[in-house]
């Protein structure tokens, strides 16, 4: 049986894009986006909201010409995994190795969650959500950046409740600080 985890960089006020919808304040540095990689690397599928999905979309004919080796190292695992992605207004995906769903349905990312043997990654605060709102979520990483946005897309949906526990933290350059919960049941 798989562990479906969410992972999200946000301001300190809770946001993963500001009101105008940016999100310059939260490009990685190399040693969070190293750290990244590696819990992406786990990752035998990854659930992606359309408008994650429409900014990671990049990574899919990215020159990797010249970049560093976080970056193609990035690059090279999100080609590699399977993806679906759930809207209700693509008519279409671009991307290789991915799946379009018009709805979220929770029974069918169950027995995806049971048949997967391993780490399914989620992502899109919406679509986080939902599956949170669903008890489908078994862990939170969280990437707390020392920006305050003032309002946006908030990196958890409002009117979800969880109750967390704290497995880790690390704290990286920068003042970056990674908060790692798994969800009580």
């Amino acid at each position: 049986m798989g562990r479906l985890i969410y992972t999200a960089i946000s301001s300190f006020d809770g946001f993963v894009a500001d009101e105008k919808g940016n999100f310059d304040w939260a490009e990685p540095r190399e040693d969070v986006h190293s750290f990244i990689n590696g819990l992406e690397a786990r990752n035998e599928v990854v659930l992606y909201g359309r408008r994650l999905y429409e900014v990671m979309l990049a990574w899919e004919s990215l020159d990797l010409e010249g970049q560093p080796s976080y970056i193609r190292d990035y690059a090279d695992g999100w080609r590699r995994t399977e993806k679906i992605v759930y809207s209700t207004t693509l008519q279409a995906v671009s991307s290789k190795k991915t799946t379009l769903r018009s709805t979220f349905d929770p029974a069918e990312v169950r027995t995806l969650i049971d048949k997967t043997p391993g780490i399914l990654g989620i992502g899109g605060p919406n679509l986080a959500g939902q599956a949170l709102a669903h008890g489908l979520v078994d862990e939170v990483y969280l990437f707390l950046y020392p920006e305050i946005v003032g309002g946006g897309t908030a990196a958890v949906a409002r009117g979800i409740r969880a109750g967390l526990s704290l497995l880790d933290t690390q704290q990286f350059e920068k003042g970056v600080v990674l908060l790692h919960y798994a969800i009580r049941r």
